[in-house]
Formats: structure tokens, C-alpha cells, sequence
């Protein structure tokens, strides 16, 4: 079978598992599983990301890595001077790259290489950017163990040829559904966690326990580390559970977030810290993140969760409807409540052209009048301020 009847097949069976999967998690899982039978893998990564900021969010999926190195893995990503970091794959023409393609054939140049596969016993990486256009909704990690041969080019077409179907999928699933009637009414105070700098969990309070579980799910902190958040949490007894503390902020990926705030105070990154994500019942969250004092690189970092309000949601909820330039002036002029004359005038096209865009822009977003493209984009997304962004998208 030819490269080309391969990634079709691929991308056939990532629509398919795409049709019956009914989360985020099992699309994960499913994805895995059909991409391993034509490009093996011994470990793997996969999350979504915030697609202005590329940093990982929920859902996550990590296969045969060792929780203990997540530090040292985000730390690299802002910190390092290193090939292929996710954020230049996301500007790259392919979707695709291999740390082995990247370096030359050296791995021993790359800092990942030496501190998080080598000691794991991989021998190579393959990152993969799932995309939409230019817009970056997933990224992975492939790797293979010491013994294996490298990724070579086929396969990395082969990933390449599902970025575009993995990043739909996600898009769809990750940011136009609806947020439940009990999310948008569950207003909560912000929470408030304190890491140390090493990256370690010092504090949370019950706001951000609660916040974390509506992000994280309920699973991932109940038994493994409840009981160490409730009264300890601020005790010296604290350091007497580095592994279940370890395991919070790996298994939540806020490692991310409170790696880059620390390269914003030393200089390495442009501020600010911040990440925006959905809850299981769909409502937006951001997280912001910041060192205590900026001139102190010891310094803790606090990470403030708390919900997001409609100007940080709108230009990913544009954004994920696929609009096009002219399309979204012609959103803009709508929330404004302009007449159809009217943006014809503001925009200087013709009365027939406006209703063209129009009828296009109804049809991405689903609706067929102007009265359910404000109730889906506004109203469904917290209708506080989310006509005034649109302005500046």
C-alpha cells in the first residue's frame, strides 16, 4: 500500500473514532491507538493546548513517561534553547518533526534529549502540532525506546497527513459545545495555589480545590491527594508527601503555566502567564500565573484559577468557527447591531455581498437568523462583554 492510501486510512479511521467517541478522553485514547498501528510507538503525549498561548490544557493523555520528569520537561520548553519546542512546530509548514531529523542526527545537542528522553531510555521524538489553518488546538510527543530505529520522513508525513482531522475534532469538541445551565449559574471566587520554586505544590485554597476538581475531574483528586490539600496543606508535614504532590502537578499540567511565569521574571518569555481552558460541563476557566517577586528567581509562584470572562473566551470562540477576515467584520458589525445598509456602508461593500457573508457566517456557526447567532455566540458563552471583544479580535 502506497504513503498516500495509508494516511488516507488514517485519516478515515481518526473521522471514524471522531463519530463514536463521546469525550475528549476517549477520542484521546482512540487516536493512540489508531495512530500506533501504522507509526509504533513505546511512550507518548498528548494534550490540548490554549491556542493563543500554546500552553497545555486539559485533556491530557501521557503513555509509559515517568510523572517525575514533568518538571524538568516544561522547565526546558521556556527555559532551553532547544530544537522543535511546541511553539516554533506550531509556525512551522509541517505539522511534524523529529528530534534526530532535527539535530542532524546529534540528539546530544538537544538539552530534552539528555534530561528527559535519555534518562527514560528513549531514544528519539516525534512532535506532531494538530492544527487548523494556523491555529494550533493539540500537540503530542511520540517517542521510542533506545534499540529502535529513528522516525524517518514516511511517518512523519503520516502524522503530518492527521493534523488537520485530529485538530477539527478538537476544535469542535473542546470549544463549541455549550456550557451546561449549572456551569454558567455556579459563579465561584477565585481559587489560589502557591507553588514553590522548584515547581512543588505549596497551598491551595478550597476555591481552587474546587476549581481544579470542575477542570481535572473529580477522579484525578479525590484518593491520591484530598486529604494532603485539606489541613496539611500549609503544614511543615507537607514535604512528608513530595511523590503525592509531585503527582498534582503533573497529572493537572500546571507545570506548564508555573514554568512559563517563571521564565516572564527571569526575562526569558513575554508575560503574561496565562492559560485558558474548559471545565467538564463546559464552562470557561483562565489561569493566571506570576512570581512572587519578579526579582527573585527563588521566589514562589502563585496561579490564580478563577472564570473566564467573555473577552478572553471570544477570540477562541471566532477563532473556532473557521471565520474568515471579512467574515468576522461582518460578526463585529452585527454584535454592534448594525443593519445590513449599515455594514454595507461601514465596510464598503454591497448590500448583496453583506447578505452573502451573512448567510456564510450563519451556517458555520449553525443558525439560521441574527436573533440565534447573538443567542449561540453570546448568550452561550456569558453575554457580559463578549460584543465589546469582538471589536478587538
Amino acid at each position: 500500500m502506497t504513503g498516500s492510501a495509508i494516511a488516507h486510512r488514517l485519516v478515515a479511521s481518526i473521522q471514524r473514532v471522531d463519530a463514536r467517541c463521546a469525550t475528549v478522553e476517549e477520542f484521546l485514547t482512540a487516536v493512540s491507538g489508531e495512530v500506533r498501528k501504522v507509526v509504533p510507538f513505546d511512550g507518548s503525549m498528548w494534550f490540548g493546548v490554549d491556542p493563543s498561548t500554546l500552553l497545555a490544557a486539559a485533556p491530557a493523555r501521557l503513555e509509559h513517561m515517568d510523572p517525575s520528569f514533568c518538571r524538568s520537561f516544561w522547565h526546558g520548553e521556556f527555559h532551553d534553547n532547544d530544537v522543535l519546542r511546541f511553539r516554533d512546530l506550531a509556525r512551522q509548514p509541517d505539522p511534524a518533526g523529529s528530534l534526530r531529523t532535527a539535530t542532524d542526527g546529534k540528539p546530544l545537542r538537544s538539552p530534552r534529549y539528555r534530561d528527559f528522553l535519555r534518562p527514560q531510555g528513549y531514544d528519539d521524538e516525534v512532535r506532531v502540532a494538530f492544527r487548523t489553518g494556523t491555529t494550533t488546538w493539540a500537540v503530542a510527543g511520540l517517542y521510542r525506546e533506545k534499540g529502535r530505529r529513528a522516525f524517518d520522513a514516511d511517518e512523519l508525513k503520516l502524522l503530518g497527513s492527521i493534523s488537520h482531522a485530529v485538530g477539527v475534532a478538537l476544535r469542535t469538541r473542546n470549544v463549541l459545545h455549550s456550557p451546561s445551565a449549572r456551569a454558567i449559574e455556579a459563579l465561584r471566587a477565585p481559587g489560589v495555589l502557591l507553588f514553590d520554586a522548584k515547581g512543588m505544590l505549596m497551598s491551595a485554597n478550597l476555591h481552587a480545590r474546587a476549581w481544579l476538581r470542575e477542570v481535572y475531574g473529580p477522579d484525578l483528586v479525590e484518593e491520591s491527594w484530598t486529604s494532603v490539600l485539606s489541613e496539611r496543606s500549609t503544614s511543615p508535614a507537607l514535604r512528608s508527601y513530595p511523590a503525592m504532590w509531585e503527582r498534582v502537578s503533573q497529572v493537572l499540567m500546571l507545570q506548564a503555566l508555573v514554568s512559563q511565569a517563571q521564565a516572564v521574571a527571569l526575562g526569558y518569555e513575554d508575560g503574561p502567564a496565562r492559560l485558558r481552558c474548559r471545565s467538564h460541563d463546559g464552562r470557561w476557566v483562565v489561569l493566571h500565573a506570576s512570581c512572587m517577586d519578579e526579582t527573585d528567581p527563588d521566589s514562589p509562584t502563585a496561579v490564580v484559577i478563577e472564570p473566564a470572562q467573555s473577552a478572553e473566551v471570544a477570540p477562541i470562540i471566532v477563532e473556532a468557527y473557521g471565520l474568515t477576515p471579512r467574515e468576522r467584520e461582518v460578526l463585529r458589525s452585527i454584535a454592534c447591531g448594525l443593519s445590513t445598509p449599515e455594514i454595507a456602508a461601514e465596510l464598503v461593500l454591497s448590500a448583496h455581498t453583506v447578505r452573502d457573508y451573512i448567510k456564510s457566517v450563519f451556517e458555520k456557526v449553525g443558525v439560521s437568523s441574527r436573533g440565534e447567532l447573538t443567542a449561540k455566540l453570546f448568550a452561550e458563552h456569558y453575554s457580559d462583554a463578549l460584543h465589546v471583544s469582538l471589536v478587538h479580535v
